[in-house]
């Protein structure tokens, strides 16, 4: 068991999700599931994935996931590879249709259209380093099926993104979670992680969301 001590930092910056007690009763399965769910169904864009990686790697380290770090690793970069081709399935075969579907609580059209944007300038970036973007990360793979991506490529460009996301994240938590020196300091570290992992994306995101956006008006 880990104490009530050991995690406030997680629990007060991921408050809209109970990250522990999803890890502790859904286990590595339920993990699994939320990559797959937001790296390739639009109806999961809003899964914090980059803060469940991290303390899955965490949780890994400290006994509550019952499973080597190797075997977890593995596993979530197949979950986010599956959940990729999903998406890449679904754009290619409805993905027109998106277009046509009324914007709903899991479904906005600014977001399909944004990313679509995104992904025409940025094209590879937008299936390896936009793994780290919300949004981007949840649409790129239908809008690379929709716009007919090659194949080949998309599974290169898609394996090459899963395993540096996954392993930038999970094992970061797992070397925290290893360093009983570091025990003590484990609120202002998680805080420090996260900030310097997402502030300079979120700026930079923002400012091109911003941009694409004004761009798309003008259309």
């Amino acid at each position: 068991m880990i104490s009530n001590n050991f995690i406030p930092g997680i629990n007060v910056l991921l408050s809209i999700f109970d990250i522990e007690s999803l890890i502790r009763h859904g286990g590595l399965l339920a993990v699994c599931l939320l990559v797959f769910g937001s790296t390739g169904l639009f109806f999961c864009f809003f899964v914090p994935s980059g803060a469940i990686l991290f303390t899955t790697g965490l949780f890994t380290a400290t006994g509550v996931l019952h499973h080597d770090i190797f075997t977890i690793c593995i596993l979530l970069i197949i979950a986010s590879i599956a959940g990729n081709l999903a998406g890449y399935w679904f754009g290619w075969k409805t993905g027109p249709l998106l277009y046509q579907r009324k914007d709903s609580r899991f479904f906005k059209q600014k977001h399909l259209t944004t990313a679509e944007s995104f992904y025409k300038k940025y094209g590879w970036l937008a299936l390896t380093v936009g793994l780290y973007l919300p949004i981007i990360r949840t649409f790129a793979s239908i809008v690379a099926g929709m716009v007919g991506l090659n194949f080949r490529r998309f599974i290169l460009l898609t394996a090459a993104g899963s395993t540096v996301w996954v392993l930038s994240f999970v094992l970061t938590g797992y070397f925290i979670g290893s360093s009983s020196y570091l025990k003590p300091w484990l609120n202002y570290i998680v805080i420090f992680f996260v900030l310097v992992v997402t502030i300079p994306l979120i700026i930079w995101i923002i400012k091109e969301l911003t941009r694409l956006r004004k761009a798309n008006k003008k259309e």
